[in-house]
């Protein structure tokens, strides 16, 4: 009898473990290339999701293209959260540009660095305003990035055409210290300049250019994916402070994806001090929901909005999803 008791209680178990394990939902998460820094955030995520909700979720990092292909593959339901610019998520949200073969329903959950786009050139240039960049020669950002695409649309609505320079960044920040290029267009570190353009800056002085008023009005209507960043510049942008374009990098969800699996990710996530910032330095000491309801340009997702609300924030209509 007992040997009986024993192998029904071995067989109850058997069948327990398998529920148990269906219990927990899977979650992907895409990132980018594994060396990239933004391939370590997400990792840090998935450790914060996990050890928060051990019985609830399982989730795991996928390397991935980037933006475009996480909005694809979150289109597919390969992917449930994923790494986006907000102003290509506003292109996908609206089937416009990259994404005009259709809309992607990809909702916001959150924003976490801020890149503002730097129009950086050689102080020797003669050049100081940003009309003064007709015909000569600059580099849009790295060749098939965000930068690249944007700097293009935002030169093309200011009717001022640059004899474009193309390569990786490396490339041309090669052409600028030979002076081969006038300068480019870089993806600044928060209000400072990045590593590579202070790499520069050490040998061959240079200076910003910010946005006249006129400037900062032509992008808030013909560009509205795209926010206005207030720089504080200094001495080694030659400047004080000044205004130029930019966009977030943050995190959105697959079309579909559940109020409370949103609200969970999202609540975890803002009341983490410790992994963001260690594996991706730049958030520390940010105010993440402050800093996505400031900047952000497509709509939130519903269980972001509740925790935010529930959390004494103000949700702007216009992060309100349509309906």
């Amino acid at each position: 009898m007992t040997g009986l008791k024993h192998a029904i209680a071995a067989a109850l178990a058997l069948s327990v473990a398998p529920l148990a394990a269906a219990a927990q939902d899977r979650l992907a998460f895409g990132a980018s290339n594994a060396q990239s820094a933004h391939y370590a955030y997400f990792a840090a995520l998935a450790k914060i999701v996990n050890n928060a909700y051990p019985d609830t979720y399982q989730a795991s990092v996928v390397e991935t293209g980037a933006t475009v292909d996480n909005l694809k593959r979150m289109e597919r339901g390969q992917l449930d959260i994923g790494l986006i610019t907000t102003s290509a998520l506003y292109h996908a949200n609206k089937g416009v540009k990259t994404f005009e073969d259709g809309a992607i329903d990809s909702l916001l959950l959150w924003a976490y660095s801020l890149a503002p786009q730097n129009v950086t050139v050689r102080q020797d240039s003669g050049v100081t305003e940003l009309a003064g960049l007709e015909g000569r020669r600059m580099g849009p950002g790295q060749r098939g990035s965000s930068t690249e695409a944007t700097s293009e649309d935002v030169m093309a609505a200011f009717g001022i055409a640059p004899e474009w320079v193309r390569g990786s960044n490396g490339e041309l920040a090669a052409a600028i210290k030979d002076d081969r290029a006038i300068g480019f267009i870089k993806s600044a570190v928060g209000t400072g300049f990045d590593a590579l353009t202070t790499d520069i800056a050490a040998f061959t002085p240079l200076q910003v250019l910010g946005l006249s008023e006129d400037q900062v009005a032509t992008i808030q209507a013909e560009l509205p994916e795209l926010s206005i960043v207030d720089m504080p510049g200094g001495e080694m942008e030659n400047s004080g402070p000044y205004r130029t374009w930019g966009f977030m990098i943050g995190v959105s969800a697959r079309p579909g994806l559940d109020e409370q699996t949103a609200y969970d990710l999202v609540k975890v996530v803002m009341e983490d001090e410790v992994e963001q910032a260690t594996a991706f330095p730049a958030v520390k000491g940010l105010n993440l929901a402050e800093q996505t309801l400031q900047y952000a340009t497509s709509p939130l997702h519903p269980g972001a909005i509740r925790w935010f609300e529930e959390n004494g924030y103000e949700v702007p209509d216009r992060l309100r999803p349509a309906g």
